[in-house]
């Protein structure tokens, strides 16, 4: 019986940060004997913002070596660069045949990143789509806004599709794309009048989500943030981070209720350190007895504690440039067989065939 496909990929920006450790590749090492699974490096999704081509490689090989030494096994699961994979640039240009340039601008993620890109406010309450789309299309510095980033959803599809995925661990983020990939798919299956592609849904391995929260005192840990942990930063740099990490002044009665910051703080507390450790902390806030620079002390070293074999293995790995060659030719190879047999399905559907 052949297992169900999961597909993930991460978009070559950076390195991988706590956060992508704790909600994705542990979770990914878990799975990783029971089903199919392929995860990808998304370098052609990093060009929609245009970055230095050096730069762009160097991206590639640092998130490989990270996939790698948090413990994904390239022979039980596929990993390949997404690039390595030409079938899905073409079935790209097929896929967006059928995806209306309406549905793909009015995309939270379009509209949040187009506006970002021409320094434009965010929406008042109350302004519609077309408002939207013409200060888009009116504006003297639209060349900013790629139509890589429109298409965006388009590209996103393919590469579940086309590699057959029913199962996609997605954030909310990226939730709306996984509904328009559906939607893409029911709409190709009508148009021709088959039942060719089945749609994916978001695979949450079960359980509660895990929510790792920034340095700086609001919302998740995020590259685009600047409030990451990095499973390659150095023991100096990465003390230097937690200890400058936003608080308060500090409870002022028994019991007080904590503010955001502090609440962060005790959630990477949770996920690092044993119990009895938070409870300590725990009980040192209610009874107003806490010291915060104590607290950031024994976090640091608890992250610390988990990234370090980590980050050990990140740079052995880069330092073999013959057994980074070896997985990413491997996964190609296992990816570019499964693309090409639905490619050649989609053209054969689509009425493009040899004479």
């Amino acid at each position: 019986m052949s297992k169900e496909i999961v597909l993930s990929g991460i978009r070559s920006t950076g390195n991988l940060h706590l956060g992508n450790y704790y909600g994705a590749l542990r979770k990914f090492v878990k799975i990783q004997d029971d089903y199919d699974c392929r995860f990808f490096i998304a370098d052609l999704h990093a060009l929609t913002t245009n970055p230095n081509p050096a730069d762009l490689h160097a991206n590639v090989k640092k998130i490989l070596a990270e996939y790698l030494a948090a413990g994904i096994d390239p022979d039980k699961a596929t990993i390949f660069i997404q690039s390595d994979v030409p079938e899905v640039a073409e079935m790209y240009l097929l896929l967006n045949m059928h995806v209306g340039i309406g549905e793909l601008m009015r995309t939270t993620s379009f509209k949040d990143k187009a506006r970002k890109a021409l320094g434009l406010s965010a929406p008042a309450e109350g302004d519609d789509d077309e408002a939207f789309e013409k200060q888009i299309i009116g504006s003297e510095t639209n060349k900013r806004v790629n139509a890589g980033l429109l298409t965006y959803p388009t590209l996103m599809a393919v590469d579940i599709l086309i590699q057959k995925a029913t199962k996609v661990p997605v954030g909310k983020d990226q939730l709306q794309h996984l509904e328009l990939t559906r939607r893409f798919a029911r709409r190709f299956n009508s148009f021709y009048n088959v039942d060719y592609f089945a749609e994916p849904y978001d695979f949450d391995f079960g359980g509660a989500p895990v929510k790792v929260p920034g340095l700086d005192g609001s919302g998740k840990m995020g590259k685009s943030e600047g409030n990451c942990i990095y499973l390659i930063d150095e023991p100096k740099a990465l003390r230097k981070k937690v200890m400058r990490a936003v608080t308060d002044e500090g409870p002022k009665e028994p019991n007080s209720p904590m503010a955001e910051p502090v609440a962060n703080l005790f959630s990477l507390l949770e996920l690092t350190s044993t119990p009895e450790v938070v409870k300590h902390y725990r009980d040192a806030y209610a009874d107003c007895s806490i010291r915060y620079g104590d607290l950031k002390k024994q976090l640091a070293e608890d992250i610390l504690a988990v990234t370090t074999p980590i980050r050990e293995r990140i740079n052995d790995i880069l330092a073999d440039e013959d057994y980074l060659r070896r997985v990413v030719k491997q996964g190609a190879e296992k990816a570019r067989e499964s693309a090409a047999k639905t490619l050649a399905d989609v053209r054969q559907i689509m009425g493009i065939r040899k004479f």
